[in-house]
């Protein structure tokens, strides 16, 4: 990740485009007051999807789910 550095009144003047681009380019911003480091400006690292709930609202649930596939005497021709 590229960092920059750059004065607290630049980024004042700056700040809204700046930050455009540090999430478009992926760099981070070292904000100084005087010559000295006062702040950083990252990107968010955008975190995975989680494992469950993933396929929220992509299913339909079409008949019921719980009951079972086979009547008793279908079961019953199998066995």
């Amino acid at each position: 990740m590229k960092t920059k550095t750059m004065p607290a009144g630049e980024f004042k003047a700056k700040c809204l485009k700046l930050m455009d681009q540090v999430q478009a380019r992926r760099e981070t911003v070292v904000i100084t007051k005087r010559g000295k480091p006062v702040a950083m400006l990252v990107p968010v690292e955008e975190s995975p999807d989680p494992i469950f709930g993933f396929m929220k609202g992509k299913v339909k649930i079409k008949g019921d789910i719980v009951g079972p596939i086979l009547t008793l005497e279908e079961w019953g021709d199998l066995a």
